[in-house]
């Protein structure tokens, strides 16, 4: 393994672990040249998954293009990056069990709405409102109004109302 720091070939591992994924290994290596540490990450090569557009393209799976999604609903918001990895390891994961070598980019933006919605409601909205592509205020409050309880008490009034209050 290469040094990223000197640049020199020779690297012996130092610490190896089984990493947060299924069918990862995490080496701690260190250079014999700089004696500088760093981590590796050891993945089994798979099949790639293809993920078919809205306009009918197919591109890979990238990992990196749905943590940037869902980084950016969960911007601001107190939720830790170890936690969102973990969602993009599932969501992952839910499309390789699948065993289908491609998948339509609605069941990967399903999967990632599922994730945010346990997770977080603000974060969930942000993410749906540019998913399913919310057109005004009125998409905005349906869904919002999906995320309040069932049965609101007689006694007190709807938080969020369809109509502008005249009074």
């Amino acid at each position: 393994m290469k040094c990223p720091y000197c640049g020199i070939l020779n690297t012996r591992v130092v610490d190896s672990r089984p990493g947060k994924i299924e069918l990862e290994v995490r080496r701690r290596r260190e250079c014999q040249n700089c004696s500088q540490r760093f981590t590796t990450y050891e993945r089994v090569e798979q099949v790639p998954v293809m993920i078919i557009k809205k306009d009918g393209r197919r591109e890979e799976y990238d990992r990196e293009k749905v943590l940037k999604g869902i980084k950016k609903a969960c911007e601001k918001r107190a939720i830790s990056m170890n936690l969102i990895e973990e969602m993009v390891d599932g969501i992952e994961r839910q499309l390789r069990e699948s065993n289908e070598r491609e998948v339509s980019s609605k069941v990967v933006g399903e999967h990632i709405i599922q994730a945010l919605k346990k997770l977080d409601d603000v974060a969930y909205v942000r993410f749906a409102s540019v998913y399913r592509e919310f057109t005004d205020v009125t998409d905005f409050i349906q869904e919002l109004k999906s995320l309040l309880p069932k049965e609101v008490p007689s006694n007190e009034p709807d938080q969020i109302s369809d109509t502008p209050d005249d009074g």
